[in-house]
């Protein structure tokens, strides 16, 4: 039976001659890794880390075919260390206990430093991390672990305090191309094909890619050996056979994962920057994606109230409305909904001033606990309660010229507190200019009810 745990002899670096395209083509040196300068630049932490040979447990945090894996096996070529690869999906407490206890006699018997790698580790529990704890601490076992997921939510302080986070970010579109050309060049099977690539069909190889190398090496393979011709070693490689290689592939889109609050926080922000185009591309990535329409439209209710509020009442209503039809017709026509939604809230005058008073009328409350509600202000349903002073010298405004009259509603202690600054945007400059004249009348002393 096989174990669950690999190792792997950090001195054997030559390539697969079968298997996957990116397992046979993957780096096996420092030189060879495409990308992450910010990590493996020559005047950075990691690269000085490896190349002098002072290692220390580390998680990568970063998307989907980005080379996690890849970097955790060329440390350990670089360092001439025993390695060890669990998957969290497959692997527990049993198994890391038994790396953990080679990892000993390594150490103790052959001075030689054992790395575990473990993909995935988000899915560890509690319980599975802590074991890892001792180890890592001593120095008995250098811990890569990689996730897809936020470190600081997914991976437990202890462990996480033991680490250093380094993020693995998405693959820029020349990295994509340079990886596909290294693939094409050394790659036994390949090298030996003529490929021809039309149509501009590796620029569109690279976009679909989305910054996955390994998304990118899988397509090229099947697409060579869909466009190949029985005569010899000719391949063609068009739009048409790109399309079907990589069928209906969905973006990289985990609706429990970093990635997804990601894009909802690009739509929000461009809907707040009121740029309808951008907001219509990621709301058509989260639609594409297979995102609910619900968790959109409660976004923008949200949104209609914050980053925009009085300067455009009809907001709300229109992103209430919205949500309402959604929750009525479903997919896929509540893309429209959305849509319409999304386009009108980009669209409209923006201010958070209704925000911002909420925060600092909040910040007052937290301060100034349990101040007094003023005798004229409370109600008083009883005799009792009027002999206290319960309502007294309380002014119906309606009983006044133009339903207003100088009274003091909030507590002696904020009397002059102004939370709500309207902004001059949209309907909110006359709420402002109708505000400001209420104020003078109100902050005037010396006035006398009209």
């Amino acid at each position: 039976m096989q174990d669950l745990f690999e190792k792997q002899d950090p001195q054997d670096s030559s390539k697969k001659p079968t298997g996957p395209l990116a397992d046979r083509v993957r780096p096996q040196n420092l030189n060879q890794i495409v990308g992450q300068k910010h990590i493996l630049g020559e005047d950075k932490i990691l690269y000085k880390a490896i190349k002098s040979d002072q290692l220390f447990s580390m998680i990568f945090w970063g998307p989907p075919g980005v080379g996690k894996t890849t970097l955790a096996r060329v440390i350990a070529n670089e360092t001439q260390s025993s390695f060890y690869s669990l998957s969290a999906v497959a692997a527990g407490v049993k198994e890391v206990r038994k790396v953990l206890e080679q990892a000993r006699i390594n150490l103790n018997r052959l001075q030689k430093r054992s790395i575990l790698f473990i993909d995935e580790i988000h899915r560890f529990n509690k319980a599975q991390q802590d074991v890892l704890l001792h180890e890592v601490e001593d120095g008995t076992i250098i811990l890569i672990g990689a996730t897809t997921e936020n470190p600081s939510f997914e991976v437990n302080s202890p462990l996480l305090s033991r680490c250093r986070v380094f993020q693995i970010f998405q693959l820029e579109a020349d990295e994509i191309r340079e990886i596909i050309d290294n693939a094409l060049s050394s790659d036994q099977t390949l090298n030996k094909l003529q490929i021809d690539f039309s149509d501009s069909s590796i620029e569109l190889l690279i976009r679909m890619s989305s910054g996955d190398a390994r998304v990118a090496l899988s397509a090229l393979e099947l697409a060579v050996s869909m466009g190949g011709k029985s005569d010899g070693n000719e391949v063609k490689i068009t739009n048409e056979i790109l399309q079907q290689a990589f069928q209906s592939r969905s973006l990289y889109y985990d609706k429990n994962a970093d990635y997804h609050y990601d894009v909802i926080s690009a739509f929000i922000k461009s809907v707040r920057g009121s740029d309808p185009d951008a907001a219509l591309h990621w709301l058509a990535r989260m639609i594409d994606a297979g995102e609910k329409p619900e968790f959109i439209a409660r976004r923008m209710i949200i949104l209609a109230s914050e980053d925009i509020g009085n300067a455009d009442p009809q907001a709300i209503v229109v992103a209430t409305s919205g949500f309402t039809a959604v929750t009525y017709i479903g997919m896929p026509e509540a893309k429209l909904v959305l849509a319409q939604v999304a386009t009108y809230l980009a669209s409209a005058p923006k201010s958070n001033a209704s925000y911002l008073a909420i925060q600092r009328a909040l910040e007052d409350v937290k301060t100034h606990k349990q101040l007094a509600v003023p005798l004229h202000l409370r109600n008083a349903p009883t005799p009792l309660m009027k002999t206290a002073g319960y309502g007294e010298d309380y002014k119906y405004p309606h009983n006044f010229e133009n339903n207003f009259t100088n009274q003091e509603y909030l507590p002696k202690e904020l009397a002059d507190r102004i939370y709500y600054h309207p902004s001059n945007n949209g309907y909110e400059k006359q709420v402002n200019e109708y505000l400001i004249h209420l104020w003078q009348k109100r902050r005037n002393k010396n006035a006398g009810e009209k």
